[in-house]
């Protein structure tokens, strides 16, 4: 495994130097944005993820202000507690995509929320308080616990939120595989331990986050 000096290096050849890999990198929030943020939002975000999960993103962001009217702003004491009526007017509900499956994640995932934040203010502060040096014991989380947020939707999800994390996208995945860290794209659990553990490295080595070091492994991929 190279180290993330010479990664950065190789992404820097392919963009044309330092200034133009700086351009291209965003940063987490800090703690105390991420606690500042309302329970709403994070389970708005949550459902947009889900909903774009193998459609038409931009469709479903065209449709969103008729999302937050729909479900009453994704107020979590409003979505936790829909009854069978509601959801039988939601899927005929034209504001909003009407695929019943999905539709029943947001009462689901409001319900998750409610649980994990438990001794926590907020979902911000939950989500604050867990160690990047831990993230994919987060997505685990809400593969298992939350609705539809498995694979790159969990992922895509906390980015948006500003948590700190890394997405294993197609070419996250190549400079994994280049770097001998996995032989596939990871999905068990060993391996993303793997993952895990070159991520820590790489951030002790640059002092960087584990959303910058995810998209220079990006940026270092050729094609």
């Amino acid at each position: 495994m190279q180290h993330f000096d010479d990664i950065y290096a190789r992404a820097a050849k392919r963009k044309d130097g330092e200034a133009e890999i700086e351009a291209l990198l965003s940063k987490p929030k800090l703690a105390e944005e991420l606690a500042a943020i309302p329970d709403d939002r994070w389970l708005s975000c949550m459902t947009r993820c889900v909903f774009q999960a193998g459609f038409n993103w931009k469709v479903v962001d065209s449709m969103w202000p008729g999302f937050e009217s729909a479900f009453q702003g994704f107020d979590l004491n409003y979505c936790t507690f829909l009854q069978d009526e509601d959801f039988d007017r939601l899927v005929c509900d034209k504001r909003i995509v009407r695929h019943g499956a999905k539709i029943q994640t947001v009462q689901k995932n409001a319900i998750f929320l409610d649980e994990f934040v438990a001794g926590f203010e907020g979902a911000g502060q939950a989500f604050a308080a867990w160690p990047a040096e831990d993230y994919v014991d987060l997505l685990d989380i809400l593969k298992k616990r939350g609705a539809r947020l498995g694979g790159n939707t969990g992922q895509y999800f906390l980015r948006f939120m500003g948590v700190d994390g890394f997405i294993l996208s197609r070419d996250v995945v190549a400079r994994l595989i280049a770097e001998g860290v996995v032989d596939k794209p990871p999905t068990a659990k060993k391996a993303l331990a793997a993952v895990q553990e070159a991520f820590n490295i790489w951030q002790g080595q640059s002092s960087r986050s584990l959303t910058e070091i995810s998209r220079v492994l990006a940026l270092s991929i050729d094609g």
